[in-house]
C-alpha cells in the first residue's frame, strides 16, 4: 500500500470518527455527555449538602465529612419543623397566594395578549413598548408605591393585596410571551371557526387557547415562581403571624444569637416539593414552550 493511500485511509478513519452518523462523532457525543454529567453534579451537589444538613441532629452546619447521609442521620429536624413551628401554615399561605397569582396572571395575560396580537387599535405599539419598559424598573423601586396604594385600599395583610402586587410585576412580561406565541398561530383557524358559527370569544376559548398550551404553561410557571420565591413584597405587605408565607416564616428560624440550621435546611428541602412537582407535571409542555415566539408562521 502506498504512502498516499495509507494516509488517505487514516484520514478517512479520522473523518468517520469525528463526523460519524448525523454529524455527531463518538468523541463529540462523549464530550457532550461528560459536560452534561458534570453540570448536573455541580447543580445537584449543593442541594444534597442541604439535605445532609437537614439530617444532622441538632444545629450542626459545618462538618468535615463529605458523606451526603451522615452516620447519625435523623429526621428530628423535620419532625420539629412540622410540630413545633407553623410551617404547614406558612406553606398554605404561600400556596393560596401563589396559585391565585398564577391563575389570575394567566387569565389577564391571555386576554390582553389576544387583543395585542389580533386587533389593530390606536396606541397599540406604544402600549407594548410601555409594558416592556416596566420590566426595566427594579423590583425594589416598586415596593414603596405598591405599599402606599395597598395601604390606602386597606389591602395590607390580605391575600388579595399581595396577589395584586405580584400580578403587577408578572403580567406585563407574560403578555409579551403570549403575544409572541399568538402571532405564530394562523388567524385562518379562528376565521374558520367563526364561519362555522363560533363567536370571537368561543373561537378564542376553543381554538386559540388549546393551541397555546405550551405558552400558557410557561406563563403559569413564571407567575408561580415569581410569587412562590418572593420575599421583599411579602415582607412589607404581610405583618400578621397568621399570614406569613414560607419565605417570611423561615426568617423566624434565625435568631440574634443562634440560627436553627437543621430546621432551616429541612424547610428548604420541603418547599422544593411543590415546585418540583409542578415542573415534572408540565415538563411535556416546556420543550416547545421555551422556544415560543421564536418562529413566526
Amino acid at each position: 500500500m502506498s504512502v498516499t493511500a495509507k494516509s488517505q485511509k487514516e484520514k478517512s478513519a479520522l473523518y468517520r470518527f469525528f463526523h460519524a452518523g448525523r454529524g455527531d462523532s463518538p468523541f463529540k457525543r462523549l464530550l457532550i455527555h461528560l459536560t452534561l454529567i458534570i453540570s448536573c453534579i455541580i447543580a445537584v451537589y449543593p442541594v444534597l449538602r442541604v439535605l445532609s444538613v437537614s439530617l444532622r441532629p441538632g444545629d450542626r452546619l459545618l462538618s468535615t465529612s463529605l458523606a451526603i447521609i451522615p452516620q447519625d442521620a435523623s429526621l428530628e429536624n423535620y419532625v420539629r419543623l412540622l410540630t413545633e413551628k407553623a410551617f404547614l401554615l406558612w406553606v398554605w399561605n404561600s400556596l393560596v397566594i401563589t396559585v391565585a397569582t398564577a391563575i389570575i396572571g394567566v387569565i389577564l395575560a391571555a386576554t390582553s395578549a389576544y387583543a395585542f396580537s389580533r386587533w389593530k387599535f390606536p396606541g397599540r405599539e406604544p402600549a407594548l413598548i410601555f409594558l416592556l419598559t416596566t420590566q426595566m424598573i427594579p423590583a425594589a423601586m416598586l415596593m414603596v408605591p405598591i405599599y402606599i396604594m395597598a395601604a390606602r385600599l386597606k389591602l395590607i395583610n390580605t391575600y388579595i393585596g399581595l396577589t395584586i402586587a405580584y400580578c403587577v410585576s408578572s403580567v406585563p412580561f407574560s403578555i409579551w410571551i403570549l403575544k409572541g406565541y399568538y402571532d405564530t398561530i394562523p388567524i385562518d383557524l379562528e376565521e374558520a371557526a367563526e364561519i362555522d358559527g363560533c363567536s370571537k370569544i368561543t373561537a378564542f376559548l376553543r381554538v386559540l387557547l388549546p393551541l397555546s398550551t405550551p405558552a400558557l404553561a410557561i406563563v403559569f410557571l413564571f407567575n408561580f415562581m415569581t410569587a412562590w420565591n418572593d420575599f421583599l413584597l411579602a415582607r412589607i405587605m404581610l405583618q400578621k403571624e397568621s399570614m406569613l408565607t414560607w419565605t417570611l416564616g423561615l426568617q423566624r428560624l434565625q435568631g440574634q444569637f443562634q440560627t436553627e440550621w437543621g430546621m432551616f435546611a429541612a424547610a428548604s428541602i420541603l418547599v422544593m416539593v411543590p415546585v418540583m412537582s409542578l415542573f415534572l407535571y408540565s415538563s411535556k409542555w416546556l420543550v416547545s414552550g421555551l422556544t415560543l415566539g421564536s418562529v413566526k408562521g
